[in-house]
């Protein structure tokens, strides 16, 4: 794995199976949304393999749960941050759809991109 925690999640030959990548914190800047603000976001198709995760580890016990999405969105939130798509919330209902041999989920995409241009000057 990477020194910043960044790493291709399980591969094949190179090629993520589940989603683009795997770390273990965020990149992004904090946005501050709460649970209202993220429902007013409308949920859109996204890949799985276009995803990064912001966690390495998952509890097996959420994974497998029947209410895991009781008490929270039934979307997961994803932040788009210098062209990549980061899982912030919903990894077990991700992880759970690719068992389910979906390729594609609804997940709420909050565009930092678009709130926040890109510093000219900021080296990438």
């Amino acid at each position: 794995m990477a020194a910043d925690g960044a790493g291709a999640g399980w591969s094949d030959g190179g090629r993520a199976l589940i989603f683009k990548a795997v770390r273990n914190g965020r990149p992004y800047p904090e946005h501050g949304l709460s649970t209202k603000d993220w429902a007013m976001i409308p949920p859109r198709q996204i890949r799985l393999d276009t995803l990064v995760t912001t966690k390495s580890e998952l509890a097996l016990d959420t994974l497998l749960a029947d209410d895991s999405t009781f008490y929270g969105d039934l979307f997961p939130h994803a932040v788009q941050w210098h062209g990549d798509l980061y899982l912030e919330d919903g990894l077990h209902r991700a992880l759970r759809a690719a068992l389910q041999q979906r390729t594609v989920i609804h997940v709420r995409v909050l565009d930092l991109d678009a709130l926040m241009p890109a510093d000219p000057t900021r080296p990438l």
